[in-house]
């Protein structure tokens, strides 16, 4: 899997790409992060890339004449990549979405600055308006950042365990929240490990984390629930048939009880 990243800071990505897991993919072949400075497209001696805008107001905005160039220059270092302009106005990401981006081979990440894009660069390029959430950053940097971190999750090999991606939260049916995890000590300062989970009956196990899956998504995210019984009801959607929020033993009739990991009474 290929990245390009177009940014004014490509500086800003040497630390994030030099360490975890991003470090062992690329070390690995598995991925291939590109950067390019938007400066190198610049014309005049200075190398602006940015103006007042027409109108008048605050801030600077991204030049059409050196971000088009730019991307058309790039597009053409590769095989044909999906362009994603990061944007406060673009479509808000989510899991799905991730998962959508990964099945492309190349992702070319267009990085905004000061106060965003000259309108006519999304008008010729057409690209894929991302945002990764309603604030605002002061450049599409960390937001490439965070698209690159979750697609190199779901590229074959990245993960040293393939089922560590499948059970995370907003994934597999339902798409709800992850149930509770635990590792040693047993017991700290009298909050134990639910006994189910030492049992070694991996049904049981199973059973525990599905609740404690709807459990939590009801507590934290009603509108998770909201929107799959929504989909149920309209009998759209591939998942309607593989979870069933009503199963005895969800999270319905098994609480979440103090003797069972929170601290004893």
């Amino acid at each position: 899997m290929r990245f390009d990243v177009l940014t004014l800071f490509p500086e800003m990505f040497r630390g994030y790409l030099d360490e975890s897991v991003l470090k062992l993919a690329i070390a690995a072949g598995l991925v291939e992060v590109h950067l390019h400075n938007i400066r190198d497209w610049a014309t005049d001696k200075h190398r602006t890339v940015d103006d007042k805008p027409y109108g008048g107001g605050p801030g600077m905005i991204l030049r059409v004449d050196r971000v088009v160039p730019c991307v058309e220059a790039v597009q053409q270092m590769g095989p044909p990549g999906h362009l994603i302009m990061l944007t406060p106005q673009g479509r808000r990401l989510t899991q799905e979405i991730v998962e959508e981006l990964a099945r492309y081979p190349r992702l070319i990440l267009l990085c905004g600055r000061y106060e965003g894009f000259d309108e006519r660069i999304r008008l010729m390029l057409q690209p894929d308006e991302i945002s990764i959430g309603d604030y605002v950053l002061n450049g599409g940097e960390v937001a490439a950042m965070v698209i690159i971190d979750a697609v190199i999750r779901l590229v074959p090999g990245v993960l040293g365990d393939p089922e560590s991606s499948q059970e995370d939260s907003f994934t597999g049916p339902g798409r709800l929240l992850e149930y509770a995890q635990y590792t040693r000590p047993r017991e700290f300062r009298g909050y134990r490990v639910p006994e189910v989970l030492l049992s070694g009956n991996h049904q049981e196990v199973a059973r525990w984390r599905w609740a404690n899956r709807l459990e939590r998504t009801r507590q934290r995210r009603q509108d998770l629930l909201t929107q799959l019984q929504t989909e149920r009801d309209l009998g759209c959607g591939e998942r309607n048939s593989t979870i069933d929020t009503d199963l005895p033993g969800s999270a319905d009739s098994v609480k979440y009880k103090p003797s069972e990991g929170d601290k004893n009474s």
